[in-house]
């Protein structure tokens, strides 16, 4: 059911385009407007006709501003049903205007309470009272009354009621109001988080867990999940402006997969481990392939050699914007590559434009720059309940290793330690990186055997080094975990020049033992890196 927009009750603390669309309004439509405080003047600055609220309460704001709102007139205008001629004969009894539009965005709470150094007292100045009950309101009684409250709406009701004259259906109200409840669930979640942690949505006082809101909201529709006869869905925080796989643009491609997302999230979170040009091939969850070179291109030639067998449709993510060059290096046509995603901050035109032609259904995400690493905390479902964590960053400094053997790792082999050390973070345990490189220039390195997931850390020694195969010959070797047992290191030695590992074993010394052995260098972190 079309219905006509009259009057309008504005009440905003972002107010991004709102003059542009009050004017629209009044001109177009000759609708009355009625504003809060800082609205109304906006409003009035712009030359537009305007009444103060207290206009229509008859009542001041007071308190501060506190109440401005919570007022009989402004609820019975909103929530009086059109349909019920009793409810409008006691509007007209108490002459009290229909209010057929809200535009409320509110008090920017979760903005406030994520800055540095934030008092308790800031933060609940923070809480909007009036403008949660106010959209309440209007998104309840939806059959009559429309309720905006994000700016980007603005184009799109401009646009029907160009079409209508004047007038929103009932479908664009309830969609409306939709979004207007999904605003007050989470802003109530931020407060209620606030008060639980003393800091922003996503926090935890491990010490003394409280009840853990959580607030997801629908990113996309799926086809199925891991298997076809499991259904599945993609949900996100809602944290916009963090580059991540759930606020990538898709710019080509066909729609990605439950496995696909899980990939992808993989591939860019060790993308961005890096600060030189750097690329991963990820498949089933684990690198197979990364590299740090001069250019993307010889960052993506090393890492796709790090495994060619396994790197077939697998996962591309990149640090850098994808250039020609990089493009023209993935495209080969003697490599016959399939891949089935690239995630990168940007592409440049011309190696988009070649990418989407080089293959219909291969899927380019684009991220924008890569100014963060990942964010809030790390949740795993259990059946029953939810575990809880920090995110595994930030705990590695390499000023602090140690050497343990009496061969110290020239300056080469620390680069690639490092560099292999980075990589076994993102494999799953018990993980096992075979890396190269750490020469000229500095930053090039490259993965030349991966053994992941195995339940004994020795097959995953032997599995890298026979992924590696010749390529062992000089290369770092980096366990996410101690080494229980010299066999590790023995089963190593046929090519690896040095070891990293976080040390901390009963049998340390039987390992420096083995290393010393064999003429190998040893280097101990004392952070433990597990993924499982």
């Amino acid at each position: 059911m079309l219905r006509p927009i009259r009057r309008a009750l504005l009440s905003v603390s972002d107010k991004t385009g709102l003059v542009d669309f009050a004017r629209e309004l009044v001109t177009k439509y000759g609708v009355e407007l009625i504003a809060t405080g800082g609205t109304k003047k906006a409003l009035a600055d712009a030359g537009l006709p305007v009444k103060d609220v207290s206009e229509l309460t008859g009542f001041p704001e007071i308190l501060d501003g506190r109440v401005k709102t919570l007022h009989p007139a402004i609820y019975a205008g909103l929530l009086a049903k059109r349909d019920k001629p009793e409810h409008l004969s006691t509007l007209g009894e108490h002459n009290l205007p229909e209010i057929d539009l809200v535009v409320c965005n509110l008090y920017p709470f979760e903005q406030t309470v994520a800055k540095p150094g934030v008092t308790e007292a800031e933060a609940i100045e923070n809480i909007d009272i009036g403008g949660p009950c106010m959209v309440r309101a209007a998104a309840k009684n939806f059959d009559a009354v429309a309720v905006i409250v994000d700016p980007i709406s603005y184009p799109s009701i401009l646009a029907e009621l160009a079409r209508t004259g004047g007038q929103l259906t009932r479908e664009s109200r309830r969609e409306l109001a939709s979004g207007a409840f999904s605003l007050i669930a989470r802003y109530d979640h931020a407060i209620a988080n606030y008060f639980l942690t003393g800091g922003p949505v996503g926090d935890v006082d491990f010490d003394k867990p409280g009840v853990l809101p959580l607030l997801l909201f629908p990113n996309q529709k799926l086809r199925y999940g891991e298997n076809p006869h499991q259904r599945a869905a993609f949900f996100s925080d809602g944290s916009a402006d963090h580059p991540s796989v759930a606020t990538a643009e898709q710019l080509h491609g066909k729609e990605l997969s439950y496995n696909n997302i899980l990939d992808l999230d993989s591939a860019l979170n060790l993308a961005r481990e890096f600060a030189g040009p750097a690329a991963v091939v990820v498949k089933h969850n684990n690198p197979c392939g990364a590299a740090c070179a001069a250019t993307l291109a010889d960052a993506f030639r090393l890492a796709w050699d790090g495994d060619p067998q396994s790197a077939f449709g697998g996962i591309l993510a990149f640090n850098r914007p994808v250039d020609p060059d990089t493009a023209s290096a993935l495209m080969d046509p003697k490599a016959k590559r399939f891949i089935e995603c690239v995630i990168a901050p940007d592409y440049d035109p011309h190696a988009l434009d070649a990418l989407k032609k080089w293959k219909e259904n291969v899927r380019l995400l684009k991220t924008g720059p890569l100014t963060s690493g990942p964010q809030g905390l790390d949740y795993r479902r259990v059946d029953g309940g939810l575990l809880v964590q920090t995110r595994d960053t930030g705990a590695d400094d390499p000023d602090k290793w140690k050497v343990a053997t009496k061969k110290k790792p020239t300056e080469a082999e620390f680069m690639a330690l490092h560099f292999a050390w980075l990589v076994c973070k993102h494999v799953k345990s018990n993980a096992i990186v075979l890396a190269s490189g750490g020469g000229q220039p500095p930053e090039s390195s490259w993965v030349v055997g991966v053994g992941a997931g195995q339940m004994s850390r020795v097959d995953s020694v032997q599995i890298a080094v026979r992924k590696a195969g010749d390529r062992v010959k000089g290369s770092v070797l980096a366990s996410d975990a101690f080494f229980p047992f010299r066999d590790n290191v023995d089963a190593a030695a046929s090519g690896v020049t040095a070891i990293v590992q976080p040390g901390g074993s009963q049998r340390d010394a039987d390992s420096i033992a083995a290393c010393d052995e064999h003429g190998l260098a040893m280097v101990f972190t004392g952070v433990r890196h597990f993924r499982h």
